[in-house]
């Protein structure tokens, strides 16, 4: 019999799980990290085209990456044919590279399935799609797996949202793109669970007694709701599912949108589309890392030596060219979690020539997210009404996943179906569990 694992590819942490028959073994993939089972989402990839992931790829990155040196080259890329009338012509296309540039970090990759418009990147002289960056990053937890377990792994059970997408065809073209990404890692069975069905497997382990429950799946790129009549495995039924495109990543980017884009002259450059359209580009984690260009740089000297908000500007030029980028939405990220506990946070960055310092509170928290909350108990509510169910009848509800800590969101779900309802499985093991376990009785006819 072929061995098959559990696999939870989240977007900011993943975990791979394997399950005997009786006790699920959720797997230290990640030596380094302070908790090895849970694994960063964040792949590195070196100039030589060679692949670390987790913790090691965040420390490789900053060894080789922060503060360095740049030296810009012109490069042909190609040509571009003109018509025009009776004239044609060719242009050849140059672009400028850094060729110092040891590296490329890649994080929130799996929020990139749900992004239409991006097929891939390229890295150095090789050009990675979206399933190759994917498969890249399932492989290393293929291996690191195998050398825990002493053995080949054949098949995989993965996670995946409710929706990607609310455009059908784009989801279809996600979980394709996920599933062939799977078979280039080197899985030779490749088969998709609901990660809030995967959740509700695992939380079925506790119950001694048959009973309807709701699943909160919050995590960093998606909210995944299921209602599953749980508690006897051969009267499963699943009465509704719903999800949204909505978590913990869209939280980081209004923070920076509302809060700490003013460091870097937000609403003091606004007359200067170029420098404004810089600005911006400090929220997008996909783009600011691309930033780093002799034209970029130009744009802002010019910018300084004019006297505009020189000190903000500064900055910004930091953040983009000392490779400050990833530290920066760390503290974001973990300003946003303290949160939770705290009704205080401080967001600070301090380096060459950047001094971020913002006091941020859970009601400013609150606040800046408020239209993410409406959209959320909205579809909360129809996943309820699709149920057929009423919030009465609903027995438990299981809160799992990053962003469900969110104290905001526990008010919620306590007002809709009462505190005493509220149960919180492992954060970031209960959706690896079930699949592994989902992986072991094998897929659904």
């Amino acid at each position: 019999m072929s061995l098959r694992v559990g696999i939870d590819f989240g977007t900011s942490n993943s975990g791979v799980a394997v399950y005997d028959g009786s006790q699920v073994h959720i797997l230290p993939i990640d030596r380094g990290n302070v908790v090895p089972q849970v694994v960063k989402t964040i792949l590195y990839i070196t100039r030589d085209l060679k692949t670390t992931i987790g913790q090691e790829a965040v420390e490789l990155y900053y060894k080789h990456n922060v503060n360095r040196l740049r030296r810009y080259v012109k490069k042909w890329v190609g040509e571009i044919d003109y018509y025009g009338a009776e004239m044609h012509y060719v242009r050849d296309v140059f672009v400028y590279v850094d060729e110092l540039k040891p590296g490329r970090l890649l994080q929130l990759i799996k929020t990139a399935l749900r992004s239409p418009g991006y097929e891939g990147t390229q890295i150095f002289e090789r050009y990675y799609s979206l399933g190759d960056i994917i498969a890249a990053y399932l492989q290393v937890l293929k291996q690191r797996a195998e050398a825990l377990l002493d053995e080949n792994i054949d098949g995989v059970t993965l996670g995946r949202p409710v929706k990607f997408s609310q455009d059908p065809e784009q989801d279809r073209k996600a979980e394709e793109t996920l599933r062939e990404a799977a078979y280039l890692a080197g899985f030779h069975q490749v088969d998709f669970v609901l990660e809030p069905v995967a959740a509700a497997l695992d939380y079925e382990k506790t119950l001694d007694h048959p009973q309807n429950s709701l699943i909160f799946d919050f995590g960093g790129g998606t909210l995944d709701l299921t209602i599953m009549r749980l508690g006897d495995p051969g009267l499963r039924r699943v009465y509704a599912s719903g999800g949204i495109g909505v978590a913990g990543s869209d939280f980081d980017r209004a923070i920076i949108q509302k809060r700490l884009l003013p460091h870097f002259g937000k609403g003091l450059v606004d007359q200067d589309p170029d420098i404004l359209a810089l600005v911006n580009t400090v929220a997008d984690w996909i783009a600011l890392p691309e930033l780093s260009t002799p034209q970029a740089r130009l744009k802002l000297e010019a910018a300084i030596l004019q006297g505009k908000v020189p000190a903000r500007l500064k900055s910004l030029e930091s953040l983009i060219f000392n490779d400050l980028a990833f530290s920066f939405y760390n503290r974001v990220e973990a300003a946003k979690i303290a949160l939770s506990g705290q009704g205080a946070a401080l967001m600070t960055l301090k380096d060459r020539d950047i001094d971020i310092w913002e006091l941020y509170t859970r009601h400013q928290f609150e606040k800046d997210i408020r239209e993410f909350y409406e959209r959320i108990e909205a579809v909360l509510l129809e996943t309820i009404a699709a149920s057929g169910l009423e919030a009465g009848q609903i027995d438990g509800v299981v809160k799992t996943g990053g962003s469900s800590s969110i104290p905001l969101f526990s008010q919620m779900l306590a007002r809709l179906f009462g505190a005493e309802k509220i149960k919180s499985s492992d954060t970031f093991s209960s959706v690896a569990a079930g699949l592994a376990i989902r992986a072991y009785e094998g897929p659904e006819e």
